[in-house]
């Protein structure tokens, strides 16, 4: 056994020559392998170029797609996504093909107008809730408007909800950011406790909500995804129908740039809503949202749908937590990483003080991993040790090659930190 947090400072320091010359084998590869982003490979891409062929423009009704009108979306899919999300169509706006332009759209209401109540920007400076690690997009829309970021921690069941009960308290905190099934980046799913407590908050704020990013909902790497207890059916048992907006999109299920994204609210909400986005836009791409519910058709058939894509990344996910397993197993408790069962991303937890370094040694190896700090709110972890990791994109033999030299990464910034210290 090699336990470094057991080792004398002349095995340390022996240990460091030897993982010095490992790296600088593998620095003599030449890799360029970026592995920054949670993005789908091209063969996820191309399961979906039979939607390319679709160029119906009528709607059930008779509709012609590529005109004016339908604020809201085609009735199809709302009706699509209404499935999806588990409420009623008729509370569920279709948008283009990014459901964080419709998550900025939201928080610049909230910000105006709040929804028909006190305007989030109105009195002293604004706070919205950050469970971290989290997805920096989120952090960076609420800092864009000028909120002050304040991290509630992350567990395997949700935020901490003793915390966010006690934050909600102050007028001041006018939102919390949630990813609740296959969470970025950890991959937890919120437990039906942890949905039933934020439906259940009593927010001073008047015009708080809960933006419910169901960004993953049916991203599943098991036998069949996980199902979250439905928010919006929690928050009408306490009478708080107007507390959640819910989003989600088909970035990853059809095409990232060309997909369709959708959100849905309380009746009193979903108005206020509409009527902001009104002088925005006359309608969003319904020529696509038709295209999209032809061929994803319900919500049975995108799950079989996604089961293709399960079959391609999965495999890739597998082999990073066999390396990581194998690459760090002797070496004592010097890191742990999540084990999801869907999502786009595993979490890995270094020794604090590690993450930055680790992160550098890969890239001076030819590996581009997300920044250190990028799950948190302003980009700052403050025990330096998370490093989200990203294996959908790469083939799976550079994934392989890319946690054999983030293994001996971690294995050397591990050692460094032990002499410092």
């Amino acid at each position: 056994m090699n336990d470094y947090l057991k080792m004398s400072r002349a095995e340390l320091e022996a240990e460091k020559e030897r993982l010095l010359q490992l790296y600088g084998d593998e620095k003599k590869k030449g890799l360029k392998l970026d592995m920054s982003r949670g993005k789908p490979c091209p063969e996820q891409l191309d399961l979906s170029m039979d939607l390319l062929k679709i160029q119906e423009y009528r709607t059930e009704a008779g509709a012609d797609t590529r005109n004016y009108g339908f604020l809201e979306g085609i009735p199809e899919a709302r009706r699509l996504f209404g499935e999806l999300l588990g409420v009623d169509p008729q509370q569920v706006l279709v948008g283009g093909n990014s459901s964080l332009n419709l998550m900025f759209e939201v928080v610049a209401a909230g910000c105006r107008d709040g929804f028909g109540k006190t305007p989030w920007s109105a009195g002293e400076k604004p706070r919205f809730l950050c469970p971290a690690p989290g997805y920096d997009r989120h952090f960076r829309v609420t800092e864009h408007f000028g909120f002050e970021l304040t991290t509630v921690p992350m567990r395997e069941d949700g935020p901490d909800m003793d915390l966010v009960e006690e934050l909600v308290k102050d007028p001041r905190v006018k939102g919390i950011w949630c990813v609740p099934t296959y969470s970025n980046p950890d991959g937890y799913c919120y437990s039906d406790e942890t949905v039933r407590r934020l439906a259940a908050l009593e927010p001073a704020a008047d015009s708080f909500k809960i933006l419910w990013d169901n960004a993953y909902l049916v991203h599943y790497l098991e036998d069949a995804p996980e199902d979250t207890l439905n928010i919006m059916d929690a928050c009408k048992a306490c009478g708080h129908e107007e507390l959640p907006i819910l989003f989600c999109s088909t970035s990853k299920i059809t095409f990232p740039g060309a997909g369709v994204s959708a959100l849905a609210a309380g009746p009193k909400t979903f108005a206020a809503i509409c009527e902001d986005l009104f002088p925005m836009t006359i309608g969003f791409d319904k020529i696509n949202q038709l295209r999209h519910v032809l061929y994803l058709k319900d919500k049975a058939h995108i799950l079989a749908h996604m089961a293709k894509h399960k079959a391609i990344i999965k495999p890739k996910f597998d082999a990073m937590r066999r390396l990581l397993a194998e690459g760090l197993a002797d070496c004592g408790d010097i890191a742990h990483w999540t084990n999801p069962k869907g999502g786009y991303f595993i979490s890995l937890y270094t020794l604090p003080g590690c993450a930055k370094r680790i992160v550098s040694l890969c890239k001076e190896a030819g590996v581009v991993l997300t920044g250190a700090g990028a799950a948190y709110p302003y980009g700052v972890d403050p025990q330096d040790w998370h490093i989200r990791l990203a294996p959908t994109y790469p083939a799976l033999e550079e994934v392989e090659q890319a946690t054999r030299l983030l293994c001996i990464a971690v294995r050397l910034a591990s050692v460094e930190k032990l002499l410092a210290d």
